[in-house]
């Protein structure tokens, strides 16, 4: 276990899938009222479609959100006038970020079988633990039912629905697997509600002490969904890179605060200045050619709660969020 994590206190940890099962309900009970599909898949595992034949939109995203932060977060739509041509943020906080962000809500169970390839998301990762990280945070679910979020537009195939159940320890019929396409509405509103979850990912990359993280919340504006699969990924991930604020409250030195507050943003990168899209570009669609210090909020407010003092990092940037977003003066 690395120094960073040595202290974490996970014995007050919550079952983050007993806390998102109630929600996952929730979606299945008003499917018809949230213009999403609900189907039984031949494994007896449980498909929500919220962005493939079904519209869904921002509620059914913003639920989702919440899901995948692991029934620990909180998503807002909120009115704001910090850029002129796009008016509503998402703003989100977390009972707990550390656990919500990282254990529950980091896209980080790689699923694969032939053609199907995405990344898994949610609280069902929490029960496999099948990523380095759970062995960092000294944390592992346990629940009989379980919910993945995957960006895909297609569902599972029967093969990735068996690993799930086989590494979750959960039966197929008490799997729920959400579909959230990148280009759905509801894809958009539940990808920029990672802005906190990015910052807590990128203090992880930094090594920042992980108990030292008290507290979070941030927010990012919501872009309008692209009809190509690139635009819309770069959209998203540009609301965060230019728009996202994240303000962090820490334990520790002012000097450890400010340190923070300078390297945390996505403006430290040497990929920063670009919309995402043509960065992808850039290294031939591999992701593994990005810089990973350009995955962070535009700006930071890092609060050293000891000393009470604050400490501010990056900028937002709207004209690449114009550009971006394909707005034409």
């Amino acid at each position: 276990m690395s120094e960073t994590t040595a202290q974490l206190d996970t014995s007050y940890w919550p079952s983050v899938n007993s806390l998102t099962n109630p929600l996952v309900q929730y979606l299945v009970d008003n499917a018809k009222s949230l213009r999403i599909g609900v189907e039984k898949h031949a494994s007896g595992a449980t498909i929500i479609d919220a962005g493939i034949k079904f519209p869904g939109g921002l509620e059914a995203g913003h639920l989702i959100a919440e899901i995948c932060m692991g029934g620990l977060g909180h998503v807002s739509l909120q009115t704001s006038t910090t850029f002129a041509h796009w008016p509503w943020l998402l703003s989100v906080h977390s009972n707990n970020p550390i656990l919500s962000c990282l254990g529950s809500q980091y896209a980080g169970w790689s699923l694969a079988h032939e053609k199907f390839f995405s990344l898994g998301s949610g609280p069902g990762r929490a029960l496999a633990g099948r990523e380095e990280l759970y062995k960092e945070l000294g944390y592992k679910d346990s629940s009989n039912a379980a919910a993945l979020v995957l960006e895909s537009d297609k569902a599972p195939p029967q093969e990735v629905i068996e690993k799930v159940a086989r590494d979750t320890g959960v039966a197929a019929e008490n799997l729920t697997f959400i579909l959230t396409p990148t280009r759905s509405l509801a894809g958009t509103v539940q990808i920029v509600s990672r802005v906190l979850e990015v910052a807590m990912h990128k203090i992880h990359t930094l090594h920042f002490p992980l108990d030292h993280v008290v507290d979070g919340m941030a927010s990012a504006p919501v872009p309008p969904p692209a009809p190509d699969f690139l635009q819309g990924m770069g959209r998203t991930n540009d609301a965060i890179l230019f728009g996202g604020h994240a303000h962090i409250f820490v334990k520790g030195s002012d000097e450890a605060a400010a340190k923070l507050a300078l390297e945390l943003p996505s403006s430290s990168s040497r990929d920063y200045g670009r919309p995402f899209a043509e960065v992808f570009k850039s290294v031939n669609m591999d992701f593994y050619k990005i810089d990973p210090m350009l995955f962070s909020p535009a700006a930071v407010t890092i609060t050293a709660l000891e000393s009470g003092n604050s400490f501010v990092g990056g900028k937002l940037d709207a004209a690449l969020l114009d550009q971006s977003f394909g707005y034409k003066a």
